[in-house]
């Protein structure tokens, strides 16, 4: 079973940056993509970025140009670099490992989530 621990959320002023990461073990294998979603309180989670075993990348519009996506195979961890933050990307960052079946992305687990606030 796959299994994901999230790391590198806090509290920086708006302009500042941030690193995320979301290491994997176990079930590694099966996993053909992995994700970051977000929940601002009172909100849905939202897609921010997606990332293939191939390395293609999927960005939410809101984020594009500010936030890269990346992955280190060797570590099984896959990055969330953060800069130009906003206070509206205040949230709880979500990490996803997905599985690709009959072309339905079918969600592996779910990392525990890690805080990022970002102060005006």
């Amino acid at each position: 079973q796959v299994q994901l621990v999230e790391s590198g959320g806090g509290l920086v002023e708006g302009g500042g940056s941030l690193r995320l990461s979301c290491a994997a073990s176990g079930g590694i294998f099966s996993i053909n993509g992995m994700g970051w979603y977000r929940q601002a309180p009172g909100k849905q989670r939202e897609l921010v970025a997606t990332i293939t075993r191939d390395g293609s990348t999927n960005y939410a519009n809101s984020v594009k140009g500010r936030f890269t996506i990346s992955r280190d195979n060797a570590k099984n961890t896959v990055y969330l670099q953060m800069n130009s933050l906003k206070p509206e990307d205040t949230a709880v960052y979500y990490c996803n490992a997905y599985q690709v079946l009959n072309g339905i992305r079918v969600i592996l687990q779910w990392g525990q989530g890690t805080q990022v606030t970002v102060s005006s």
